[in-house]
Parts: C-alpha cells; structure tokens; sequence
C-alpha cells in the first residue's frame, strides 16, 4: 500500500459525497495504491453510509475529539506514506502530486499556506488568529516552520505509527511536529491553497480548544528543551542564554582547533554537534538515532554504534574525538581500550569531559541540577579530574600534548598515541575513589 488517506469527519455527508471521488481521482493519475480512511467521530446525517458507498473504510472513534480520530488513523493506516485532510473541502485533492513528488525531501510535510505560493481564503478574524498561534509556538518553541495548524499533512508512515500522543484536540498537529522533530524526523512545507468551509460549519470551540493548546504548549516546551531532543546541541550553540551559547562555541572552538588536519576521524557520541560540519570533518558515530537522524543535515557519514564495542577494525583512523561521552558511562576500561585499538600509532585522540577537581564545575553543575532536574547533571556517573585521567590515558600509551578549560570547568586534552599497547591502566576502583574524593 503506498497511501493511506485519513480524513476525520462528523456530519459531513454531503462534503464526503464530493471530496471522494475528487481523491480517487488524484491518486489514480499518480499510480497509487491507496486506502481511504474515514474517522467518523458520531456522525448521524449519514456520513458514515455514503462514505462505504464510495469505497472508503469507516472506522468509528473510540477517542473523542480531532486528536483522537488522528491518532487513530495512524494507527489502522496501512499505507508507506498517511496523508491527513479535512472533510470539509477546504483541503483541495489535486495537491496530492505536490506531496508525493515532495515525499524524499522529509519525513513530514506540511501543507503551508504561509510559505511563499501559498494562499489562505479566511474571514480576517480567523487569519489573524491563526497567525498569533503559529507565531506563539514557533517563537515559543524555537522552530522554523510557518504553518504549524495546518493539518493538510503527508507524513511518512514509520515515523510517526508510534509516537506518544497526547493531545484530543486540534491541538495534536504542534504535538505531532515537535514529537516526530524530536525524534530527528525532517520537516518540510510545501505551499498549498486553502479555502473556507464549502459546507456547514465549524466544530471549533475556541475557549476549549485554546486551554488544550496552552497544555500541549506546556508539554512540548518541555520537550524542546530536554536533552533528549534530536537537536538539543545543534540548538545550543545558537542559544539565546548567553553562557549556553558561549560554552557550546568555545567548546566547539576547542576541538575544531585539536582535531583539524588529521586524516580520517571519527567523533564518538557526536550527537547533533556542529563538529560534524567543522574542518575537522569527521564520521558521525552515536548510540541514540533520534540524533543521528537530526545529524543527517550536516551531510556527513554517520553511524549507530556503541562506544564498548566500536565497529571498526585495528588502526582505522587518524584521529578519534570523544567529547562529553565519559563521563556518562560506566568507569570500565574498555572504552579506553577501544578508543585506542582503533587510533593508528601516533594519531590523535581529542578527549573531553568536566573536570570534578575545580570547583568551578561542581558548583555550575550543582546549580544547573536545580534549575534542570533530570538534565545533564543527573547523567553525569563517572567524575574525573585533570590528575585521574592524566594518569589514565598515559597509562594507555597516549601522551598528553595540550589541554584547554572552557571556564574551568570542561577539560579537554589533545593526546597522541605513542605505543598501542600501553601499560596496565589505573583499576575501575581507583577512578571510583577518585570519584569519592571529588
């Protein structure tokens, strides 16, 4: 099944009596092989009747509201690819061969009427409400798209069939966008023309409808700014809280000048990093693939690997980045010892991670762990300082050329590897005790 076409509708017989036959049409001249899903929300004029008569698929709710005949219909679709529109004639069929030639360029499309060749045939009122809500969660949440209301969609069918959704109300549309962005799913918009309401009226309650918004606004905030957010570093070093921003672009500042002109390299937990698009040019290497799908933009190569067990054969690469990944993990060594298999004999290893000996740090990062709980802080289980990992790495075979702070407080060193096989590094006890006296 190519498509699956979800249209949520309650007493819209008359409009479904016209719009079928118009989508029928549509995807028969591109070929498809589709299905016709109507959501009917309770519909007594006979809706659900004309609809089987015209070979479309009734599925009755058995959530109320817009949002739950959407969630629905992703969840019965069928189809590669789910395009969801209204019933109301205000969603014109023909632009279905806009969304399906656009289909490669994103994992959800949206259909604008605020992009440039886009159109909206609206009372002012509406418009203008329209527009604040769209200006309210786009500046709100930090995202780019014009017409985030818009729910003339065509969404790929694996990136959203399990998404967590909340929302009941129209308000499902933000939700959608944000969890799938999150998820580090693309999102385009192509510009569509939209017009009023042929037939009947609105179901819209606006009181109601803009309390449900202000929870998902709430919620997706949230979203938007955790750590597990697809974009989460590629946002921070544009951030608008200037010491976020700094530190970001020091960082970056940092490795790009340790890492450059080394060859082949690899970045381990690169995350959504600009590193990936810095000269220092590297492969992309995480274990989470929400951001690796977000990665895909800097049009680097990119893999889903774990740093235990680094999929790559002995001596592979001339330099291996590993910046705020150490202190996340377990204290075992093998990290080390991968790291180490992988680098040829005299190339570079960029390391990076909060040195817990200033108390810079462990004051910045008590503060932030009440300002952010659950964020960064709370992940931090490994706690090194300049001396511990010193010793470590040298114990390695690595030397220890330079080193740079960003406020004293995160360390990193620009090491090289002089002999593959080190000596016998410092016991997961003894960072431990480290960690202790820390």
């Amino acid at each position: 099944m190519d498509l699956s076409i979800v249209i949520p509708a309650m007493n819209e017989a008359e409009n479904i009596a016209a719009l079928i036959p118009e989508i029928e049409q549509a995807a028969q001249s591109l070929g498809l092989k589709y299905e016709i899903l109507l959501m009917d929300g309770g519909s007594v004029d006979g809706t659900d009747r004309i609809a089987r008569e015209k070979h479309a698929t009734v599925i009755s709710q058995k959530t109320r509201g817009y949002g739950g005949a959407i969630s629905e219909g992703l969840a019965a679709a069928q189809g590669d690819y789910v395009l969801t529109m209204d019933a109301d004639l205000s969603h014109d069929p023909a632009f279905l061969a806009t969304f399906w030639n656009a289909r490669d360029q994103g994992e959800l499309i949206i259909g604008s009427r605020y992009v440039p060749g886009g159109t909206a045939e609206m009372p002012a009122a509406r418009k203008l409400l329209s527009r604040i809500l769209n200006v309210f969660f786009g500046q709100g949440l930090s995202i780019p798209w014009k017409d985030l209301s818009s729910g003339f969609r065509l969404y790929r069918t694996s990136a959203v069939k399990h998404l967590q959704l909340q929302s009941i109300n129209f308000d499902i549309l933000q939700e959608i966008l944000i969890r799938g962005y999150a998820q580090g799913w693309r999102v385009m918009e192509v510009p569509i023309r939209y017009k009023p309401r042929q037939i009947g009226s609105s179901h819209a309650k606006l009181l109601r409808f803009g309390i449900a918004y202000l929870r998902t606004f709430r919620r997706m905030w949230n979203l938007r700014n955790s750590i597990q957010c697809a974009d989460y570093d590629d946002r921070a070093h544009n951030s608008k809280i200037p010491i976020q921003r700094y530190w970001q672009r020091r960082r970056y500042s940092i490795i790009e000048d340790f890492g450059s002109n080394h060859g082949l390299t690899l970045d381990i937990g690169c995350g959504s990093s600009r590193i990936l698009s810095s000269k220092v040019r590297p492969i992309g290497m995480d274990i989470l693939i929400n951001k690796l799908l977000y990665a895909r933009k800097f049009g680097r190569p990119l893999l889903n690997a774990s740093i235990w067990s680094l999929p790559f054969p002995d001596q592979t690469f001339d330099c291996v980045v590993c910046s705020e990944v150490i202190e996340h993990i377990d204290s075992g060594l093998k990290p080390f010892l991968e790291m180490r298999r992988i680098l040829k004999t005299g190339g570079t290893l960029v390391l990076g991670t909060p040195d817990y000996g200033h108390l810079t740090w462990r004051m910045i990062e008590r503060i932030y762990g009440w300002i952010v709980p659950g964020g960064y802080a709370d992940e931090h289980i490994t706690h090194y300082t300049f001396k511990s990992l010193k010793e470590l790495v040298e114990s390695l075979g690595f030397r220890v050329i330079q080193h740079k702070y960003i406020c004293r407080s995160e360390l990193i060193f620009q090491c090289i590897l002089t002999n593959s096989t080190g000596n016998e590094a410092p016991s997961s006890a003894q960072i431990d005790k480290d960690k202790t006296a820390t």
